[in-house]
């Protein structure tokens, strides 16, 4: 994944509406008015917020008619997990060594007992 694609996706999620936007768009498909409903904000302010998610590439918008549905393009979400994955391996290695040093501090104090 491109490091400005990535930075962009990384930069969407981070704005709770827009996390709340996409959540909407995983159920399927809503117009801005839609996606307006649950927030105490204008339409335009939903607008910019989805040109953030356009721009990161997370959303598209179609054309129905005189309706212009939004929809969810998962696939930078996908790049910015595999991404993320890499750390996976780091927290489970730290995970075990703690565990590890957890035995070794219980087997000492049950050896003073």
């Amino acid at each position: 994944m491109a490091v400005d694609l990535l930075d962009a996706t990384f930069a969407a999620l981070a704005d709770p509406t827009r996390r709340a936007i996409l959540a909407r768009l995983a159920r399927g498909e809503a117009s801005v008015g839609e996606l307006a409903e649950p927030f105490a904000m204008s339409q335009p302010a939903i607008s910019k917020h989805l040109k953030v998610l356009e721009r990161a590439g997370l959303v598209s918008r179609g054309r129905d008619a005189q309706r212009r549905p939004c929809r969810l393009e998962a696939q930078p979400m996908r790049e910015a997990t595999e991404w993320l994955a890499g750390f996976r391996a780091f927290w489970a290695g730290s995970f075990e060594r703690l565990d590890d040093l957890l035995a070794d501090l219980q087997k000492i104090q049950g050896d003073d007992a």
